[in-house]
């Protein structure tokens, strides 16, 4: 059943990455692979919180905690498209603008997964107190 959730969700993932990529390419008109940047954030940000919010908050069995982070969000978000475009703006000779995607996709990716543990945090912090006042 695992095998099938991740497949399916990976689907999924794919399929809202390639929707979400034509449509910031429909007005994204530069070299600067923003598409992909963007989607590995909102991946970074989102993985970071459900890993610390929802398996925190709750009993996730397996299937859907590896169907979500490595199905879904594993297929939304991609390494190898990064390392092409890399590639791809050093080989047109765009050596600034590649160092600059991948020091703000490194640093980015970094970033919105801890902003995403850190909202996450505060939302377990938050419940707990209310709990506690009931």
């Amino acid at each position: 059943m695992i095998y099938f959730v991740v497949g399916l969700a990976g689907v999924i993932g794919s399929l809202l990455r390639y929707y979400l990529g034509l449509s910031i390419h429909s007005w994204w008109i530069t070299s600067f692979p923003l598409a992909t940047l963007m989607i590995n954030y909102l991946g970074s940000f989102i993985l970071g919180w459900f890993n610390e919010r929802i398996t925190q908050s709750y009993s996730v069995p397996e299937w859907l905690r590896l169907g979500f982070g490595t199905g879904l969000i594993g297929s939304f978000t991609t390494f190898s498209t990064f390392s092409v475009e890399t590639m791809t703006l050093m080989n047109q000779g765009l050596w600034e603008m590649a160092f600059v995607y991948v020091l703000l996709s490194m640093v980015g990716g970094l970033l919105f997964a801890y902003f995403g543990f850190r909202v996450a945090y505060f939302q377990l912090r938050k419940s707990k107190e209310g709990m506690e006042t009931a």
